[in-house]
């Protein structure tokens, strides 16, 4: 079983009087910047000068400055940089200003796990990963609530990390929900196996498939995307309050059925079988390479991947129909 703290065991003193350098005010960055700062905790914000993020962290009360300017006397660094920018920041701006005794902070393992980033001896290595979007951990934090985190230690060198960790998380909301201790391969490895063959990944291409069988067998395009996109959210939804269970208790019988007795044809042996390929080429740091070298290489099989969905007919449909449906409040890009 998983190990859990709350409020009790995450007492904020970890940080009182210290000062937090969060890098990056993008989607985590600016959560946890004002959930800390709410929480009584010395906050300064390193985003590039110019940038939307930079205006919006002035916007938020803050005075964005400089990595360098903004570590100088910092406790704890958070760093909520995209993945495939952090190496390099890491190297020309970070390292450079890191002393013993800091803590280097991270929302998810990535860098860390596979060596793209190494900190130096004397310095702490956390992460705090809020299981939920930024602005879930603002909105729930404002609430009187809070997200459930993951908490795990890399190197605990002055025998203060969990310490400093628990601090952090309970003053971003996370210890009133729960924070589960993990380590930072089982965060990375399960997080990108979870985008790739269920979240983002497999859903995708599930959608896609399903909208172009019905449309390629006749039937109107809008109707297929009603069926195969439009009602994904309905179910989900029912999953998301109480599992697979209350989502087979709240449809009708003909679905249920329909969902014990052919799921297991489109997820079979093979789809199994494919999945653990794709585990093994995460355990083994292949699609990290993979992916560092895509973004170091200009992101063109990247760049042509998305546009071939982006224009597919899918999408087109699903543009005209949400114009149909206000309170789905669109977001078109």
């Amino acid at each position: 079983m998983a190990t859990l703290y709350y409020e009790k065991d995450a007492p904020l003193e970890g940080l009182k009087g210290k000062k937090v350098c969060v890098i990056g005010y993008g989607s985590q960055g600016h959560a946890h910047s004002q959930n800390l700062r709410d929480s009584g905790i010395e906050v300064a914000i390193a985003e590039l000068e110019g940038t939307d993020n930079f205006k919006l962290a002035i916007e938020h009360g803050f005075k964005p400055t400089t990595i360098a300017k903004a570590m100088t006397g910092a406790a704890l660094i958070i760093i909520t940089l995209p993945d495939e920018l952090q190496g390099k920041i890491y190297a020309s701006d970070i390292q450079p200003n890191l002393k013993p005794g800091q803590t280097l902070g991270f929302c998810h393992g990535f860098n860390i796990h596979f060596g793209y980033i190494v900190p130096p001896a004397g310095v702490n290595v956390v992460m705090i990963a809020p299981k939920g979007p930024g602005h879930l951990v603002r909105s729930e934090y404002e609430k009187g609530g809070g997200v459930p985190c993951l908490i795990a230690v890399h190197t605990n060198a002055d025998g203060n990390a969990k310490k400093i960790a628990l601090a952090w998380a309970n003053g971003i909301g996370g210890a009133r929900a729960g924070i589960i201790e993990t380590t930072y391969k089982e965060e990375t490895e399960t997080d990108l196996f979870g985008e790739q063959v269920v979240l983002c990944g497999g859903l995708s291409e599930l959608i896609k498939a399903g909208f172009e069988t019905l449309v390629e067998a006749g039937y109107q395009p809008e109707i297929a995307y009603f069926e195969c996109m439009h009602e994904v959210k309905l179910i989900v939804d029912l999953m998301y309050q109480g599992g697979l269970s209350y989502m087979r208790y709240s449809i009708s019988n003909t679905a249920e059925y329909g969902d014990l007795s052919r799921g297991p044809r489109i997820i079979t042996a093979e789809t199994r079988k494919e999945m653990k390929k794709i585990l093994a080429e995460i355990t083994s740091g292949a699609f990290a390479k993979e992916w560092v070298n895509e973004y170091k290489t200009g992101l063109k099989n990247f760049n042509a991947l998305y546009e071939k969905d982006h224009g597919s007919q899918l999408e087109e449909v699903g543009r005209k129909l949400r114009k149909m449906m206000k309170w789905v409040k669109a977001k078109e890009v």
